[in-house]
Parts: structure tokens; C-alpha cells; sequence
């Protein structure tokens, strides 16, 4: 009898694919693997863990074809597990408990994103948590792109503790993530048009700036020294791409004599910075004061 399966859905993972089954192949009775059209050894190498493989066709990312993955799965209970995950042995025992004494339908984990060789503590990347472990039959993916599953039952949600997180290794590269930015971005642009967005250039403003300030500021990522810095900075350039690609799509509207409208969005967003200083432990980023008071005094002086 199959009591717990182990699905993973892959592209091109022959990096990460063997750490990640190694992983699990003491928690799994079935391990799953949904390939889409690796052109590397990814499934080579999953077939040396006893993986069972099965394919969908390439996409851009990976909802489409995670319930698929799922409905290949026969075990009673399923964790879902990224390629350039782990799952620990502190929290597969923990897992396995819940299953046993069958504590709830599904568990919402949390993930230790290691990103550019930091576990980020802050920046709203920790605890990051994720319905992965569950009844089989309890959860279901929706095919649109970073999108929370859809739940039954009872749910769980663990203590954001080291013992209880997936190992998440993330973007390792800068290149990766403008890699991941740049096919993530146009599909949410595309998104963001057939639910009745219309674009407004002051949002190339407004968005990067909340983005950045909620990362930076009210996220703590200021705790997170350099590694806080330049990760909020790149998720506020995913949001101004993101909203570029949706001008894009609409044809490059011009738009004239925006000064004025400039300088209230760039105003307000530097008010909104000075907020979020007093808020933050501003002792433990001093080196943003001045600057920005520069730039407000030049702008508004």
C-alpha cells in the first residue's frame, strides 16, 4: 500500500534534481516525477532514485502541469516538492506524525529561501509558507501562475521554525532571476490584461515604490544588510517591467507633458519612505537618510 508520494515537476533540473530525490527517498513509498521536455539529464538521473516518470508538455511555469503530476499520484497522502528543494529529516518525522494520527488534511509549510547564498530572515521571503503536504484529493492547483491552491478539510499550519522549513535553494544568480523576471513578468502582464487592467503610466511609479518600501521597510529586509537592499531593489524592477510589458501589449500609448504628475508620484513615494524610516531601526540603516533627503530637496525644494 502506497501511503505517502512524493511528486516533483521538472524542466532542465539536472543540478538540483539528485539532492532533491536523495531528500525524500527515505519519506517517499512512490516518488513522481512530471517532466516537461528537459533537454538535459534530468530524467536520467531521477530514474537512478526509482522515480516514476511521466511527461507534459513544456510551460512556462509549472501549474499547468502540477495537477496532472498530482493525478499520477497514489499514495494517501502527498507532499509536492520543488527540484531545487529538500525536505529535512527534522520535518519529514513531523510529517509523517501528522499522517499518522491524522491530524489534519493538509499543512502549510514553511520554506528557508536560500538566496544568493543567504537564508533571507526578512523581506517577507521567511516563512514564506506553502501548502505542499496533504490528503491526497484535498488540495487542487488553479493553471494560473502563483496562484494558492485551493483546500478542503482541515488545515495545519506549522511554527515558523528552521526544524519545520523545506530548504528552498533559490535564485543563485542575478542572471537567473532577470531570467525567471523576464518569463514570470510577460505571463502576469498577459494576466493582468484579460482580468480588465488598463495601463496607467504612473504606476511605473507607484508599484516599484510600494514594492521596494514593503520589501525594504516594512518587510525588515534593511535586517537582511546588502542582501535585503538588493533584493528588494530587484523585486521593484519585476514591477516596473511588469507594467512596461503591459504598455507593450497595448501598443506604446504615448503619453505627453507628465512633469507635474511626475513629481507628485515621486513625492508621495518619498513621503511614504520617510514613513517607513520612522518605522523602521533606522539606526541599523543610517546610510539611507541623506540620500533621499537629497533627492526630495532637489525635487521639491
Amino acid at each position: 500500500m502506497i501511503k505517502i508520494s512524493v511528486v516533483v515537476n521538472t524542466w532542465n533540473e539536472e543540478k538540483n534534481i539528485g539532492r532533491c530525490l536523495d531528500s525524500v527517498r527515505e519519506f517517499a513509498d512512490e516518488i513522481v516525477v512530471c517532466d516537461m521536455e528537459s533537454t538535459d539529464r534530468t530524467v536520467e538521473i531521477a530514474k537512478k532514485f526509482g522515480a516514476k516518470i511521466y511527461s507534459h508538455k513544456l510551460t512556462n511555469y509549472v501549474e499547468p502541469a502540477r495537477n496532472f503530476a498530482l493525478r499520477q499520484a497514489w499514495g494517501k497522502h502527498i507532499l509536492v516538492i520543488d527540484a531545487d528543494e529538500t525536505l529535512t529529516e527534522s520535518l519529514a518525522s513531523q510529517l509523517k506524525r501528522i499522517a499518522k494520527q491524522n491530524e489534519a488534511d493538509y499543512v502549510e509549510i514553511p520554506r528557508k529561501n536560500i538566496i544568493f547564498g543567504k537564508w533571507i530572515l526578512h523581506s517577507r521571503w521567511w516563512p514564506d509558507y506553502n501548502i505542499r503536504f496533504f490528503k491526497k484529493g484535498k488540495v487542487n492547483w488553479s493553471d494560473k501562475i502563483h496562484t494558492p491552491p485551493e483546500t478542503q478539510g482541515l488545515g495545519r499550519r506549522l511554527e515558523a521554525e528552521e526544524k519545520n522549513a523545506l530548504i528552498h535553494y533559490h535564485y543563485e544568480t542575478v542572471s537567473q532571476f532577470i531570467e525567471r523576471l523576464n518569463r514570470y513578468s510577460a505571463i502576469q502582464a498577459e494576466n493582468l490584461i484579460a482580468g480588465g487592467y488598463k495601463f496607467i503610466w504612473s504606476d511605473l511609479i507607484r508599484k516599484p515604490a510600494d514594492e521596494f518600501l514593503s520589501r525594504f521597510f516594512a518587510g525588515q529586509g534593511y535586517k537582511d544588510g546588502l542582501h535585503g537592499l538588493v533584493l528588494a531593489t530587484l523585486q521593484a524592477f519585476s514591477e516596473f517591467v511588469l507594467y512596461l510589458k503591459v504598455w507593450e501589449k497595448e501598443g506604446f500609448i504615448p503619453k505627453e507633458r507628465i512633469l507635474s504628475e511626475f513629481n507628485l508620484e515621486v513625492k508621495k513615494s518619498i513621503e511614504d519612505l520617510g514613513f517607513w524610516q520612522k518605522q523602521a531601526d533606522v539606526g541599523e540603516a543610517p546610510f539611507f537618510k541623506k540620500p533621499f533627503l537629497k533627492v526630495r530637496n532637489k525635487f521639491f525644494r
